[in-house]
C-alpha cells in the first residue's frame, strides 16, 4: 500500500508540473506580421508560419481540393485600412480571414472570408466568403518557411505574394489613391485657403498626375496671386503646356526665368533644364 500511495503521489506531481508550464517556449509555427502601405492604404497580413521539415507540402500536407488556412494555427488575417481592389474585385475596408483553395490541374483560389475567429479552417463556411480570386501557382526557389511578402509596390498598387516550399501565388492589390489624396487636398485647402505653399503643393500634385486640370489652374493662380515666385510661375507654365496652350506656357516660362534669383543655387541648378523645355515649347507655339 505505501508503494501504491508513493506512486500515485509521484504521478500527481508529474501531472501538476506538466499542466503548469507557464514559461515561454518557441512555437513550431511562429507568429509573423507583414505590413505594406500602398498609396495611403495600409495592408497587413497576420499569420503563423510553418516549416516544410522535409515533408511534401502541396497535394500532401496541404491536400488539393480542400480549403486551407493559408498558414498555421488560427485564421490567417488580412486587414485593409481603406477599400481596395484585390485581383480586380472591390473589397471594403476591414479585417478578413484568408484562405487558399489549391487545385491539382487548375488555377488556385484565394479566398477572403468575413469570419475571423476560427481555428484554421475549422468551421469554415463558404457562405461567409466576401470574395474569391483566381491565382496561378508558379514554380519558385525552395522556401523552408511559409512567407507572405509584397512586391511591385507603386503609389497605388502592389502585389501580395505567398511563398512556401517550391510554389508562389500572387494577387494584385489596387487602391484609389488619387481619390483619397483629392479628398484630403480639398479639406486642407478649405482650412487654409490663403497658404500659397499649400496651394502650389496641391497644384503640383494635380499637374504631375494629370488630374483635375481646372482645379489645378485655380490653385496655381491663387498661389501666384499670393506669392509671385519663379517656382509658381513655372508650375503654371507646365500646366498650360500640359493643356497644349504652348503660347501662354512660353510667356509664363519666360516670366519664371526672369523672376529666378541668379544667386539661388536651387534655381541655378534648374535653369538649364528650364531653358531646354522652353525651347521645346517655343517650337510648338510658333
Amino acid at each position: 500500500m505505501p508503494r501504491i500511495l508513493s506512486f500515485l503521489a509521484g504521478s500527481l506531481l508529474l501531472c501538476s508540473v506538466a499542466t503548469a508550464q507557464e514559461f515561454p517556449q518557441p512555437q513550431a509555427s511562429p507568429h509573423a506580421v507583414v505590413t505594406q502601405t500602398i498609396g495611403l492604404t495600409e495592408v497587413t497580413v497576420d499569420y503563423h508560419a510553418p516549416n516544410v521539415k522535409g515533408r511534401k507540402v502541396w497535394g500532401n500536407l496541404v491536400p488539393y481540393g480542400q480549403i486551407w488556412r493559408a498558414g498555421a494555427n488560427e485564421n490567417t488575417l488580412i486587414t485593409f485600412s481603406d477599400s481596395v481592389r484585390v485581383g480586380g474585385k472591390p473589397v471594403p475596408a476591414g479585417k478578413y480571414s484568408l484562405f487558399v483553395l489549391p487545385l491539382a490541374d487548375e488555377e488556385w483560389q484565394l479566398v477572403l472570408n468575413k469570419v475571423t475567429t476560427h481555428w484554421g479552417a475549422e468551421g469554415y463556411d463558404e457562405k461567409n466568403d466576401v470574395a474569391r480570386f483566381p491565382v496561378l501557382p508558379e514554380t519558385a526557389p525552395m522556401r523552408e518557411t511559409l512567407n507572405y511578402w509584397f512586391s511591385d509596390v507603386r503609389p497605388g498598387t502592389a502585389r501580395l505574394n505567398l511563398s512556401w516550399e517550391e510554389r508562389t501565388i500572387s494577387v494584385s492589390i489596387r487602391t484609389d489613391v488619387n481619390t483619397q489624396v483629392l479628398r484630403a487636398m480639398r479639406k486642407a485647402v478649405a482650412e487654409k485657403p490663403n497658404n500659397p505653399q499649400l496651394l502650389a503643393q496641391a497644384a503640383e500634385y494635380l499637374i504631375q498626375n494629370q488630374l483635375e486640370g481646372e482645379l489645378a489652374l485655380r490653385y496655381i493662380n491663387q498661389a501666384i496671386e499670393l506669392n509671385n515666385t519663379y517656382a509658381n510661375n513655372w508650375l503654371k507654365a507646365k500646366l498650360l503646356a500640359q493643356k497644349e496652350d504652348y503660347t501662354t506656357a512660353v510667356a509664363f516660362a519666360r516670366r519664371a526665368i526672369k523672376l529666378g534669383d541668379k544667386d539661388d543655387e536651387s534655381f541655378k541648378t534648374q535653369l538649364p533644364s528650364m531653358r531646354a523645355v522652353l525651347t521645346q515649347w517655343q517650337a510648338k507655339a510658333y
